[in-house]
């Protein structure tokens, strides 16, 4: 799929910011946007953003910042999304698998052919919590010098969205099920888990990490309605098994 020859995708990403306080990066963020081709901007909690700074900062990307969405939480702006991708400059083992901007840009085009996808940017202080990016399906990281490794809000929108409109990418994947869905089926695993003595009983610290390393694999990879279906009739099996 050649990104210029098609661009409907562009219609399924979203481009979430947490808790901005800088009207002006709002609406820097905005322009950015429709320099760029794309129209959708989320807010969770922001500042009072429709300001006569963003107005300036936005140009003719104004008109966006009229159109955003604003959600008074993280899980509220996600829950419809199919696969979340957090921006970050910490790296870290337990913050999973991070990938340069440029190599994640196919994953994320391949998704949004037919899914909804959140591309969320942290605090302009101190970016996304360690609860926000155990969300995040993928992490993506703008590579930049080390003496000044913090990139503003704006600009770091604006780099995305160039990247995501470069190359051309490989086939669509299919339709996935919503972040909504996928809590809900978490839970069932955990209980299947538990059921078989995987997870230790009061073993609180190990259920939460092998809780979240499998909640990362499955959001990165994706879940179809059809393989969530065929999980959940293998975890009830399992649970008629064990309880005869």
């Amino acid at each position: 799929m050649a990104i210029g020859m098609n661009p409907s995708w562009k219609e399924n990403v979203s481009f979430i910011l947490v808790e901005p306080r800088e009207p002006g990066n709002v609406g820097a963020a905005g322009r950015a946007l429709l320099n760029m081709g794309f129209r959708n901007l989320e807010l969770v909690n922001p500042v009072r953003f429709r300001t006569r700074e963003a107005r300036w900062m936005a140009c003719q990307g104004y008109e966006i910042l009229k159109q955003a969405r604003v959600h008074a939480t993280f899980d509220g702006a996600i829950r419809d999304k199919h696969l979340i991708v957090g921006t970050t400059r910490r790296l870290g083992r337990r913050r999973g698998l991070i990938l340069p901007l440029r190599d994640g840009v196919e994953r994320i085009v391949s998704v949004a052919a037919k899914n909804k996808v959140a591309i969320v940017f942290g605090r302009e202080r101190n970016g996304l919590t360690n609860s926000e990016v155990n969300r995040c399906g993928l992490l993506v990281t703008i590579p930049s010098d080390a003496a000044a490794p913090s990139l503003n809000l704006a600009q770091s929108v604006m780099l995305v969205a160039y990247e995501l409109t470069q190359g051309v990418w490989g086939a669509s994947l299919p339709k996935l099920v919503t972040q909504e869905k996928l809590q809900h089926f978490y839970g069932r695993v955990e209980s299947t888990l538990k059921l078989l003595e995987y997870i230790p009983r009061g073993n609180t610290d190990l259920e939460a990490k092998i809780m979240k390393n499998l909640a990362r694999l499955i959001a990165r990879a994706g879940l179809t309605e059809w393989e969530m279906n065929m999980l959940y009739g293998i975890c009830a099996q399992v649970e008629r098994k064990i309880c005869r």
